[in-house]
């Protein structure tokens, strides 16, 4: 393991503690089978997934060293497993995907496409490309890659999600490519957080994106904005969370131009750190409206 590893880790903890939570929601391992290697492979994942759930649930109080000595045990043991089987694909693909969620995407690319060469048909691998790609300012080929992940593995939402990710981020040099329409762009990005939303109806990261991306589109169903709003607010157990549903909700609500509903939608916030974005949507509130 790279010596810059600790410090980027102190240095960046929010930010790793937070890739770190995403990165447990991930992809189904991208291996099976019964042949001693596969074995092994399955126990070093098996172990990586512990520590990075105990380092996950640790949160701000994790214990960076030893933390890191433990994701240093595991790369010792991904090496080992490759230099004795050096064509094992899924070896390296999992070997790419915790460098990846390490944030050594230089090491980690390098693994990655010795996992493809050797087997073009495992689709964490296309995702975890794609992911690099679009770090390195190549959204188009970053595309490519999310759309070969997706056709090998059409039920993993993720997938889904990032090409939706990837194609409201880098909106404009997809149009500028000559190969994209604006229609085509935000009909494209919309159904890809909806597949998204539908595919894990339970993840809050998905459902709340897509519902999202109605605000992204020239020309969104307001109407259908709401009953997905509605729908979260459903799911949601907190009333903090409820609340800024609400606040979400209210914003569609004065969209369409029915300020008393939203006003009376906006008056049911009371958390006080919802302030400021509860006074922004009053500010668009017209005295006395009647729709």
């Amino acid at each position: 393991m790279p010596s810059f590893f600790s410090a980027f880790l102190f240095k960046n903890r929010p930010a790793f503690l937070a890739a770190l939570a995403l990165s447990l929601l991930l992809p189904r391992a991208a291996f099976a089978g019964e042949s001693l290697p596969e074995r092994t492979l399955a126990g070093i994942v098996d172990r990586e997934k512990r520590i990075l759930g105990d380092a996950a649930k640790s949160g701000e109080g994790i214990d960076a060293e030893s933390f890191r000595v433990q994701v240093q045990g595991l790369c010792s043991e991904y090496e080992i497993l490759l230099r004795e089987n050096p064509n094992f694909a899924a070896g390296y693909a999992c070997y790419g995907y915790l460098l990846s969620k390490m944030d050594m995407p230089r090491q980690a690319i390098g693994v990655l496409l010795k996992a493809n060469q050797l087997d073009p048909n495992i689709p964490l691998v296309k995702n975890q490309i794609g992911n690099f790609l679009a770090e390195q300012g190549k959204p188009i080929e970053a595309e490519n890659y999310y759309m070969a992940a997706i056709k090998l593995d059409p039920d993993e939402p993720l997938y889904h999600y990032q090409l939706g990710q990837l194609l409201y981020v880098a909106r404009d040099d997809f149009l500028k490519s000559g190969y994209w329409t604006a229609d085509q762009i935000d009909d494209s990005m919309h159904k890809a957080f909806a597949r998204a939303a539908a595919l894990a109806p339970d993840r809050i990261e998905f459902t709340y994106r897509y519902a999202e991306s109605f605000n992204d589109l020239k020309r969104p169903d307001w109407d259908k904005a709401l009953k997905v709003w509605a729908s979260l607010e459903d799911k949601e157990t907190s009333d903090v969370g409820r609340q800024i549903i609400r606040l979400q909700a209210a914003n569609v609500l004065i969209k369409e131009g029915k300020y008393d509903a939203a006003r009376v939608l906006i008056a049911t916030v009371s958390e006080p750190k919802l302030g400021p974005q509860k006074q922004k949507l009053v500010a668009q509130l017209p005295e006395n409206a009647k729709h």
